[in-house]
C-alpha cells in the first residue's frame, strides 16, 4: 500500500495576525517579486479571496491570477490587496 499525500497549502496555516505578518516578512526579506506575491496570494486566500476581492475593489478571479505563482500584479494591485488585509508596506534599510 502505498502513501498518500496531499499538497502543502500555507493558507491552511496563516490564522493570526502574527502568522501573517512573520510569513510576508520571511519572503519580503528573501523572496523573488513572484515568490512575494503568491506569499501575498496565500494571505488573501486564508481570509478568503472573495471577501478580499470585495474589499479591494478587484476581481476575484483577476486576483487569483495576479498573486498566482506566475502572477505579475501591479503595485496598485498589490496595494490593495494589503489594505483589504490591514497591512501596509513600509521600507527600512537592508540588514547589514
Amino acid at each position: 500500500m502505498g502513501t498518500k499525500t496531499i499538497p502543502f497549502d500555507p493558507a491552511d496555516y496563516l490564522s493570526s495576525e502574527a502568522d501573517i505578518v512573520d510569513y510576508l516578512k520571511i519572503w519580503m526579506e528573501d523572496g523573488s517579486p513572484q515568490e512575494i506575491a503568491r506569499a501575498i496570494g496565500d494571505v488573501a486566500r486564508s481570509k478568503g479571496m472573495s471577501e478580499i476581492a470585495r474589499k479591494s475593489g478587484l476581481g476575484r478571479q483577476a486576483l487569483y491570477n495576479a498573486l498566482s505563482e506566475n502572477g505579475n500584479p501591479t503595485l496598485e494591485t498589490l496595494t490593495a490587496v494589503l489594505d483589504a488585509l490591514g497591512l501596509q508596506l513600509s521600507v527600512q534599510p537592508k540588514a547589514a
